[in-house]
């Protein structure tokens, strides 16, 4: 029973994920057809496609097909059913970071690694303390699944999976940024955490 409250769950989270970053999406994009051209920097990398499809399996794929199907059932564990609660409440502070994180970066916030012309340096709200809350968001939620999708396979999926992408993204978004904004973005780092914020900050 609880095996399925939790997966309900998780569905649940799955589609207001989905929603805030279809709304946050549909605005970058209405901004690019406002202001075509006005991109600064751009560090997109080729290498960046197979392991943003891989964090796609992990974040996606594979957990529904745990939800839906018996075909990950043999790598079912039961140990720790009670922290499929923990694992809910965590979603829940994922989502609001994933949201906050979007709000708080407005209209400087774009789905691919770039900076834009007019863009200025957000330090506010959830960037006070943390650079990439957005990331911290989802290694919450790959944490959230591993408690809630109680199996081997699909619970770590998530967390497993981003790992790669945010090794090779993070160092070169902050070059990028330090590229753009200099000195003030050398100071900003100096004052936060990457992931988490720092304790002296």
């Amino acid at each position: 029973m609880l095996d399925s409250i939790f997966k309900v769950v998780f569905l649940l989270g799955l589609v207001a994920a989905a929603v805030i970053r279809a709304m946050w999406v549909a605005r970058a994009r209405r901004e690019q057809r406002r202001r075509p051209g006005a991109v600064a920097v751009d560090r997109n990398a080729p290498a960046e496609k197979p392991l943003l499809f891989l964090t796609f399996l992990g974040m996606q794929v594979i957990p529904l097909v745990c939800v839906f199907t018996r075909w990950l059932g043999f790598a079912d564990y039961h140990v720790w059913r009670s922290l499929g609660w923990g694992g809910a409440a965590l979603f829940a502070v994922a989502l609001w970071l994933l949201w906050r994180s979007h709000a708080d970066l407005g209209r400087s916030w774009s789905p691919t690694v770039e900076v834009r012309q007019e863009q200025s340096l957000v330090t506010h709200g959830v960037y006070r303390r943390v650079r990439h809350p957005m990331y911290t968001a989802h290694l919450l939620w790959g944490v959230a699944q591993v408690l809630l999708l109680q199996n081997w396979i699909a619970g770590p999926a998530f967390l497993v999976s981003q790992i790669p992408l945010y090794v090779l993204r993070i160092p070169r978004e902050e070059r990028m940024m330090l590229e753009h904004f200099g000195e003030e973005y050398r100071t900003y780092m100096s004052r936060t955490g990457r992931l988490i914020p720092r304790p002296w900050g």
